[in-house]
């Protein structure tokens, strides 16, 4: 009966705090994008203001548009962003926390790149149901972004794999918090750092990618193909798909900080905090992490949108498939040879 309630009461948890701090994420963007342009900018709870105006619209189906699909896609998005971070943070929470229930083991980070393509998928499928020219141009562009990022995610993800076959033969090689227990950055030799870093900067430039912002926002372009996905969405549909980018976008952000950063307050000191008696270690390590989320998302979508101008999707397509892809296989080659050099 505990892990029906643990079900049910989880996501919808998420979907709420997931939703409301992806959301303040946004809001948070767009002000530091206003001050670096000297601007005012839009109020903190701007993206909250634009759900609440979305809700109260009329919901608008295309004529030409495949029904069915066009209205599911937006669910498909919101649920499948809720699944996927619900799989990244309870595993790791759980963790931290040192609790121990059936869902404490999860998080598998093969199964976290196939929940992570869902909602693109999902961007995709209802690009091309709604009959828009835009959107089916936009949707060609989303398919080559997921397939041009997939390749850097899944050599990151053998990486982890390689090294905790060798720092913790006995344990979950491709599990989250088998690599939160070890640590990229520990042990390491000046070898395997330089392969960290080489990773992590190859995370740092997927990540706006894959939550669709400048440089890498072609499949929207609202200057060149207005909207493109979500052109011929409004009302409570395009409501669904802001929601789901904000989840989708804490999530993202959330799995690089759990692979890179994943140390929590007594990781990191060896004490526990509990003044009068009440231990509140968990509440600091919520914080510490949401500090974490934010720092990197302002480094690697807030600065980079403001720095660069969106690129050809040919280009993208060459910087991920070539250039970003040669980089991880070289974190991964300097990785594999440091405990190799280190004996010498």
């Amino acid at each position: 009966m505990q892990w029906l309630i643990y079900i049910f009461l989880i996501p919808m948890v998420v979907l709420i705090g997931g939703g409301i701090i992806g959301l303040y994420a946004k809001g948070v963007d767009r002000k530091f994008a206003a001050y670096y342009q000297s601007r005012i900018g839009p109020p903190l709870r701007q993206p909250f203001y634009d759900i609440g105006k979305l809700m109260q619209k009329q919901t608008i189906i295309p004529e030409n548009a495949v029904g069915w699909i066009f209205s599911g896609a937006p669910f498909v998005a919101l649920a499948s962003s809720v699944i996927l971070l619900v799989y990244i943070l309870v595993p790791y929470f759980a963790w931290i926390g040192d609790f121990n229930f059936f869902f404490s083991k999860s998080g598998d980070i093969i199964l976290i790149l196939y929940l992570l393509m869902i909602p693109s998928i999902a961007l995709v499928a209802g690009g091309f149901a709604s009959g828009s020219p835009y959107a089916t141009l936009g949707a060609q562009r989303e398919m080559v972004i997921l397939m041009s990022t997939e390749l850097p995610l899944a050599v990151t993800a053998v990486t982890f794999a390689w090294r905790l076959s060798h720092v913790a033969p006995g344990a979950s090689h491709f599990s989250l918090v088998t690599m939160s227990f070890h640590p990229l950055w520990s042990g390491m030799g000046p070898f395997g750092i330089l392969g960290g870093m080489l990773l992590a900067l190859s995370i740092a430039v997927v990540i706006p990618a894959e939550l669709a912002k400048i440089p890498f926002d072609q499949a929207e372009a609202e200057t060149e193909i207005a909207e493109g996905l979500l052109a011929e969405y409004s009302g409570k549909y395009l409501a669904f798909y802001q929601i789901a980018d904000g989840v989708k976008s804490l999530a993202v952000i959330s799995l690089a900080v759990i692979l890179f950063f994943p140390n929590g307050f007594v990781q990191m000191t060896g004490y526990r905090i509990a003044p009068a008696g009440y231990d509140i270690t968990l509440l600091l390590d919520v914080v510490i992490f949401m500090v974490k989320v934010f720092l990197v998302y302002f480094v690697s979508v807030t600065t980079v949108r403001i720095a660069m101008a969106r690129l050809k999707i040919s280009q993208v397509a060459k910087l991920f498939l070539v250039t970003i892809t040669v980089m991880c296989l070289a974190g991964y080659v300097l990785i594999t040879l440091d405990p190799v050099i280190r004996t010498l």
